[in-house]
């Protein structure tokens, strides 16, 4: 029997030991991360067969991480594993190319089976939010990750919405700190926010930042 290789990320490590005593009896950990930027480095060098994913995760938001895995030609399943229930999420994961969205309080009951059927190319969601997505069919709300800003312009707000200074952020990035300034300000106008308080707010609205 073939046994897959796992990378997993979630920036709680209680979690992560949680996942293992889940799947190591049938897979091989190959690592664990804690956020999304780290998350791209070592998918890139470990070459997993799987990837169980957090979507809120601190520098870089997991959503966001697969999609800059993809465009990298990184061809590992994805399953995301996530407290969020709003199915704009799950609508986002998908979009993403994930073959499995689960919720964290049914993980013990549903990751195995997502992972089983994204191995076998086949999508597996947590019954709850296949209700969900089902009641919400017509529903207006955007998306997250949507078209109204840029990969690099989410990047940027996730990092200021952190705390990190403009010269932090043009570090991490690799930009100028007049660069950095120039996104923030443009993103905000797109987003119509007027304060670094309406910043952050609208980042935990989104994904990109944990209330915890």
């Amino acid at each position: 029997m073939t046994r897959y290789r796992v990378l997993l990320a979630d920036d709680h490590r209680i979690v992560a030991e949680g996942l293992r005593g889940i799947l190591e009896e049938q897979y091989d950990l190959v690592g664990f991360v804690e956020d999304g930027r780290d998350l791209v480095e070592q998918a890139l060098q470990q070459g997993p067969d799987i990837m169980v994913v957090d979507i809120t995760m601190p520098r870089l938001n997991g959503l966001d991480a697969v999609a800059q895995l993809r465009a990298a030609g990184c061809a590992a399943k994805v399953v995301f594993l996530t407290m969020h229930k709003d199915v704009t999420y799950a609508t986002a994961a998908l979009k993403v190319g994930a073959l499995g969205y689960v919720l964290k309080h049914s993980a013990s009951e549903d990751l195995l089976k997502a992972i089983q059927a994204a191995v076998a190319g086949q999508v597996y969601v947590s019954q709850e939010i296949l209700n969900r997505m089902e009641q919400a069919h017509d529903t207006t709300s955007r998306a997250v990750g949507s078209p109204e800003i840029t990969i690099r312009q989410r990047e940027v707000l996730q990092l200021f919405a952190e705390g990190l200074s403009a010269k932090e952020v043009a570090s991490a990035l690799g930009i100028s700190t007049r660069t950095a300034e120039n996104h923030k300000a443009r993103i905000m106008a797109q987003l119509g926010l007027s304060s670094s308080v309406e910043l952050v707010q609208y980042a935990i609205r989104h994904g990109f930042l944990s209330t915890d």
